[in-house]
């Protein structure tokens, strides 16, 4: 309650042209307050109390003794707001409990430990639990597709989707998944996934006689959940329901520098960051999501990362597969294009299922390989995992505390002793972050699913001025999947293996809404025995924008 009041005093509460206040002082827990009382206004007949000043000498003494006395250091130069705020964050923040994470998490002896006994212990995956698109028949991958079909038909699926962050490498300071490659459609990200989940709904009442609906969960931070919920609204929820699509935020940690100290962002505000993915499992329980869930009787969930703009949202052959199972977990992967590929590897460690970062592997053991020539640690991670819901009860609500931080070195905006904002050029300090992975350790019953990498994994997260995973690269990603969606429903291209304009070759530009076919279904009757030339533009009737080239 008092949170509540202090963050509806910290805003402009007087939306009515008269508002009466009376004021009074009191104390609360050792703290004094002003009080206001509104007779009169949105919050008639409400008391507000504002923390007015903290137990300045206290804090600055607890703060000592844990040698993060410079966060008061600005104090003086501060106005009454910012004080609030900065004292208000500080006796919010668990400083013993961060620090002792923080301390943990950077033992560099301890990690060296960790990565001799991970190299020691490390088994590939058993082929009892490796499944995929080349792995099993296509009456096998028939079957787990009409599996999750009805599942979805019966409202039992659910898409969680990681969105903490923002575009920040790709030059933009808003949620990456606003972000436009450049598709002929100009769709965001957002987008993209939004009409996957319609036309999937689509197909589970084609398959099944029943449209089943999959509950959009969003998970955000505080720097991108007022921006990504403004953005929704705006275009309408993309054709979804504007109920399916819920929003929650993840946990805020304070950021280090490389001596232990919290950084400062800004005078009078500690630099923070979204905990890492991992901080899913805490922000499920605290965001009342994990009750959603079970209270609509949802049974599985698809999770992945927003920035992988080939993502088979809800992919229901994956979701299939993984119910066929009967599995609690199951982790989509592809095939390493190289030993040095810096990608996390599904593996065991000592019988317990893991996903062990490329940082933690020795180039002796990632070179590994089966008699037939095969890398032995060849199951790339692509942050893209089915759960029950009951084993994310379970760990939720019993085992979230036994996952560890990871260190993330990062280039932090900070304050120099002046006062002066400085961006640093080179990683200045540390990040301390949970993966979302590190639960299959808990894992009873694991599956993983292998697919091909071109049809399914396209990471955003550079700028076009690096060389791979960038704008560019992912847009051409969706121009030659769409053109051989087309080739393999019996279309042709002019000029498709020397596209030639002017002498020069450039890229033949193929684009097919979500709405129109999700995975290269449905486009028989609409392209066998035509030639196209680029650019080409499948557009559902349901288009809002006339864009087109082809409507369908």
């Amino acid at each position: 309650m008092l949170r509540r009041a202090v963050i509806y005093a910290g805003r402009r509460t007087t939306r009515t042209a008269a508002v009466t206040v009376r004021t009074y002082s009191t104390d609360y827990l050792g703290q004094s307050f002003a009080v206001f009382y509104l007779t009169s206004g949105l919050f008639r007949n409400s008391v507000i109390p504002v923390i007015m000043h903290a137990d300045l000498a206290g804090l600055r003494q607890h703060l000592t003794a844990s040698k993060q006395d410079h966060l008061l250091q600005f104090w003086d130069t501060l106005n009454e707001e910012q004080r609030h705020e900065l004292g208000q964050a500080l006796k919010n923040l668990d400083l013993e409990h961060v620090q002792r994470m923080y301390h943990q998490t950077n033992d560099r002896s301890a990690q060296n430990a960790v990565q001799e006994a991970i190299d020691k212990l490390m088994q590939p995956v058993p082929e009892n639990s490796y499944g995929g698109v080349n792995r099993n028949t296509p009456e096998e991958l028939a079957q787990f597709e009409q599996t999750g079909l009805e599942a979805i038909s019966r409202d039992e699926v659910a898409v969680i989707l990681l969105a903490g962050g923002q575009g920040t490498r790709l030059g933009v300071k808003y949620p990456k998944g606003m972000y436009d490659v450049g598709l002929p459609s100009h769709k965001t990200l957002y987008q993209i996934q939004a009409e996957r989940i319609v036309r999937l709904q689509d197909l589970s009442e084609h398959a099944c006689g029943r449209r089943g609906t999959i509950k959009w969960y969003i998970m955000t931070s505080e720097h991108t959940r007022h921006t990504t919920q403004d953005f929704f609204a705006a275009h309408n929820y993309f054709g979804l329901r504007a109920d399916s699509v819920v929003l929650f935020e993840q946990e805020m940690l304070p950021c280090f520098d490389f001596e232990g100290r919290i950084i400062l962002e800004s005078p009078g505000k500690i630099a923070a960051a979204p905990g890492g993915n991992g901080g899913l499992y805490r922000a499920l329980l605290e965001g009342n999501v994990l009750d959603d869930l079970l209270a609509r009787n949802i049974k599985y969930v698809h999770v992945f990362g927003v920035d992988n703009i080939l993502v088979k949202v809800a992919d229901p052959v994956f979701v299939g597969y993984c119910i066929n199972r009967d599995v609690e977990c199951g982790n989509k992967v592809v095939e390493k294009s190289s030993p040095d590929e810096p990608v996390g590897v599904v593996c065991l460690v000592n019988n317990v299922w893991q996903v062990v970062e490329y940082s933690e592997i020795t180039p002796e053991t990632a070179r590994k390989t089966f008699p037939n020539g095969h890398l032995m640690f060849n199951a790339g991670n692509i942050a893209n995992h089915f759960f029950t819901v009951d084993f994310l009860k379970r760990v939720c609500t019993e085992l979230e505390p036994n996952l560890k931080y990871h260190i993330a070195k990062k280039k932090i905006s900070y304050v120099d002793s002046q006062g002066n904002l400085v961006a640093p050029t080179k990683p200045n300090g540390i990040k301390m972050e949970k993966f979302v992975f590190d639960v299959f350790q808990f894992a009873r019953r694991f599956a993983v699913w292998e697919v091909i990498r071109k049809d399914e994994f396209a990471p955003l997260k550079n700028a076009d001025t690096a060389a791979e995973d960038t704008p560019t690269t992912a847009r051409r990603s969706i121009y030659d999947l769409h053109r051989r969606y087309i080739e393999k429903a019996g279309g042709s291209f002019v000029d498709a293996k020397d596209h030639l304009v002017n002498g020069e070759r450039v890229e033949i530009v193929c684009e097919i809404s979500p709405r129109v076919s999700y995975a290269g279904e449905g486009l028989k009757d609409l392209v066998e025995g035509k030639h196209f030339e680029s650019p080409v533009v499948l557009n559902s009737v349901h288009e809002l924008q006339p864009f087109s080239t082809t409507k369908i």
